[in-house]
């Protein structure tokens, strides 16, 4: 038995059903886009932690980061003794939020706390209670996070009532079939017959749909959603989670429309590996909480603090938002040519700003319509090429590549060989 079986026994006696795990393998060692499992076999990594190491593995000036901090302090509380690195990261996250006025940040340690967090200033901003939502958008796990999601296996079922006034209009995109009239028609039927927009504190919205299936709101969409909010008072919330960091080609990828929304939830990439988050927005919006509002024991930990200070550098002095455009021209450009090819499954066209990339793996036949089955059947054939990558969508049928920013062109190109073979007809095809 290899170690990585006698893992995987462990792991299915001990850790619970409902946490998935999308690899059989364990991860022993990584170093910026590769990863070596504990049997000693290497990956190039397409995952990137789920958007969340733009910065790569193990960045040189992040690690030398939080050893410097790990020699100095690990834990005070901020809520108890504060420390300067949060104020730097609210100072520096601030000067480069879009919000269209001068911010202040508050610090979580989640993704789902970034998103509930904002739904809880707005509601202190507003005094209103209700939120609206998109088909096909991913919020988070904890109870309001999963109301706002917008799909309900696996994220709501078995979980019985969900927080209320939470409420879906249809997401628009040409994949889905959504135009951006029938979206905005379906959101004025919504103020007509379930929520008077008086009652509604924020509209939240991913600037591109990440579990969704990589579907990219359009500028028209947004500034759509950012008159309406303006004509009802209502708080625009952009859910940069998974977009944000240099991913799309802009720090944000809200900036790509021009819009500025009132508070913006950002995690993942944001500390290159280590559990931090944020709700960014305009200052008498952030302050409108009373002290004590908000916060957590771990919210802003130092470890964390100290490894964004260094992610955020890494992101200027590289110039990881350049990058990003040229890998996802990279990655277009290659993902393109296959779908011409004989001898590989049907797939469309890539999608997706900069460097966050998808294509559909297509049902065979001449069908347009996505096929879950396949695409998941893809990674794993694909990481029995050595390639981790994941598949997303409302059925599954979305591989999407979050290769970290900083990966070499030989090793992304290395991966597009081993996803290539992937998509080939043949299960054993090489």
């Amino acid at each position: 038995m290899s170690l990585n079986e006698e893992l995987l026994h462990r792991r299915h006696a001990s850790v619970g059903h409902g946490v998935a795990t999308a690899t059989p393998v364990f991860a022993d060692r990584a170093e910026n886009a590769e990863i070596w499992d504990v049997d000693g076999r290497r990956y190039i990594d397409f995952a990137g932690g789920i958007a969340v190491l733009n910065v790569g593995h193990r960045h040189p000036k992040v690690m030398a980061a939080v050893r410097e901090q790990l020699d100095r302090f690990t834990h005070t509380a901020f809520q108890v003794m504060a420390y300067e690195s949060y104020v730097e990261l609210a100072e520096r996250l601030n000067a480069i939020a879009p919000v269209g006025g001068p911010a202040k940040t508050v610090l979580f340690t989640t993704g789902a706390e970034a998103t509930e967090n904002a739904v809880k200033i707005a509601r202190a901003a507003t005094g209103r209670s209700a939120v609206i939502a998109f088909t096909g958008g991913f919020h988070g796990r904890t109870l309001l996070a999963s109301a706002m999601t917008g799909k309900v296996a696996p994220y709501k079922q078995q979980f019985g009532p969900l927080p209320a006034e939470v409420y879906h209009a249809p997401f628009p995109s040409e994949e889905t079939g959504v135009s951006l009239d029938e979206s905005l028609r379906a959101l004025a039927f919504l103020f007509a017959a379930d929520v008077s927009p008086n009652h509604v504190a924020a509209i939240i919205v991913e600037p591109v749909q990440g579990e969704g299936g990589f579907h990219v709101a359009s500028p028209a969409f947004l500034r759509a959603l950012r008159e309406i909010c303006d004509r009802h008072g209502i708080l625009l919330i952009a859910d940069e989670v998974q977009t944000g960091f240099a991913r799309t080609g802009h720090m944000f990828a809200v900036e790509h429309s021009g819009v500025a929304p009132d508070l913006i939830a950002i995690a993942k990439s944001l500390a290159g590996g280590f559990p931090l988050s944020a709700v960014v927005g305009r200052r008498e919006i952030v302050d409108s909480v009373n002290p004590g509002g908000l916060g957590g024991t771990y919210g802003g930990s130092p470890i964390a603090c100290a490894a964004a200070l260094a992610v955020l550098d890494v992101i200027e002095e590289e110039q990881l938002v350049a990058r990003a455009n040229a890998i996802g021209e990279r990655l277009r450009e290659r993902i393109g040519s296959w779908g011409r090819r004989n001898g590989l499954l049907p797939i469309s066209a890539p999608r997706g700003p900069g460097a966050m990339v998808a294509f559909d793996v297509l049902r065979e036949g001449g069908a347009i319509e996505p096929d879950g089955a396949a695409a998941k059947a893809v990674t794993v054939r694909a990481l029995e090429e050595g390639l981790v990558v994941l598949n997303c969508g409302a059925t599954g049928g979305t591989i999407r590549i979050l290769v970290p920013l900083t990966a070499s062109l030989p090793i992304i190109d290395e991966g597009l060989d081993r996803l290539e073979a992937a998509l080939a007809l043949r299960a054993d095809a090489k």
